[in-house]
């Protein structure tokens, strides 16, 4: 299983910490991405604008299962 979707397993098994510990240090755009999902799911909407910058995606404003959908479904499609 790719790092990507390690992390986002452990997001949706209700495991913040554990999908952010994974995915914080993996420079480059797909780990932005989650990293800016992530950040927004907590929350923190201006750090997660930072890492929505980083991964060149636009800030998302959907309901947070249906990007985290957009996500595995990108990761898959690869």
């Amino acid at each position: 299983m790719s790092v990507y979707l390690k992390a986002l397993w452990h997001d949706a098994k209700g495991d913040w910490d554990k999908a952010h510990n994974i995915i914080q240090d993996v420079p480059d755009k797909t780990a932005s991405w989650i990293h800016a999902y992530l950040h927004r799911k907590e929350g923190d909407l201006a750090n997660a604008a930072y890492w929505y910058d980083r991964a060149r995606q636009p800030v998302a404003t959907d309901p947070l299962p249906a990007e985290w959908e957009r996500i595995v479904t990108a990761l898959l499609h690869r």
